[in-house]
């Protein structure tokens, strides 16, 4: 099955890029054309960038990492969101802080605050505070929320990170490139694909072409995830299968098995005797030969 099709590209808007005068030159050969003072992207690169970068995600997380989505523009918050959690990944769509990957150890503290802020409010701690200090804590933890909610149960570094916009997420590009970390990002007329180990040309500004790119990368996550899975019933199966086999061969075994005569050389064998219980017989019972004259005496 396709991974994505040239007539929902077109529907989404994927080949409009910036103005001539805005574009960045090393852009050039994923530029098809330029229509009324706008560059037209090249949607045959882009569907093959599209697959390599599916691909690429896909393998990541198959292999056991995780996979970061990142767009804090207006048009990228909400689909960064919809699609990290339907996938069960995280994601940055308010704001970037700095050191996030190359400072993972302080951020983590702040995660840590996070849960100890939401586990305060929940048993029953606030109830012994003031008005003045719970509203405090309050929005302490709503900025925090905002901010890291959804990289919360985040322990490690991630594997691979997803961009929307890598002139706007210049400090993420940065960090991930610093940190050995692949770059899977949706470049635009007006971006720098160097650097990216996936870029993928296409409109990053509409809100129905990022979400396009947003789902098809949600989705190899999804796919990974069932593959996963399904090796994990194979192997389950396969060990039924082999413990049925060891039990079965084990009571053949148990059934057939020769006996050592040679250990048993040397050793009275004692028979016991069978024991004979006598019967009562009555005499009507007993046998008569009719065949045989019997004389009185």
């Amino acid at each position: 099955m396709a991974v994505v099709t040239m007539k929902s590209l077109l529907e989404s808007g994927v080949h409009f890029g910036h103005q001539v005068k805005r574009w960045d030159p090393r852009m050039k050969k994923y530029i098809f054309a330029e229509r009324n003072g706008i560059h037209i992207i090249d949607l045959q690169k882009t569907i093959q960038a599209i697959k390599e970068g599916y691909d690429a995600v896909r393998k990541t997380v198959a292999g056991g990492k995780t996979v970061m989505f990142v767009g804090t523009k207006k048009q990228a918050q909400q689909a960064i969101q919809k699609e990290a959690e339907r996938c069960g990944m995280f994601y940055v769509n308010s704001r970037w802080l700095g050191g996030m990957l190359t400072n993972f150890s302080t951020i983590k503290k702040s995660l840590l605050r996070l849960k100890k802020l939401e586990k305060m409010e929940v048993d029953g701690t606030f109830e012994n505070l003031t008005k003045k200090e719970i509203a405090s804590l309050a929005k302490e933890r709503a900025k925090l929320q905002k901010n890291l909610g959804g990289i919360k149960e985040m322990k490690d570094p991630p594997g691979i990170l997803f961009i929307i916009d890598t002139r706007k997420e210049a400090i993420a590009v940065a960090e991930a490139q610093r940190m050995g970390i692949p770059i899977v990002a949706v470049v635009d007329t007006n971006c720098n694909p160097e650097g990216i180990d996936f870029p993928i040309p296409g409109n990053d500004d509409a809100i129905r072409a990022i979400t396009l790119f947003t789902q098809i990368i949600a989705n190899a996550v999804v796919e990974a995830d069932n593959e996963a899975g399904l090796k994990i019933i194979e192997t389950l199966n396969d060990e039924e299968e082999i413990v049925e086999e060891v039990v079965t061969d084990a009571s053949i075994r148990e059934e057939d098995r020769e006996v050592d005569i040679e250990a048993y050389a040397g050793e009275a064998v004692v028979v016991p005797a069978p024991v004979v219980v006598a019967e009562e017989v009555e005499e009507d019972a007993l046998p008569v030969d009719v065949d045989k004259v019997y004389e009185a005496k």
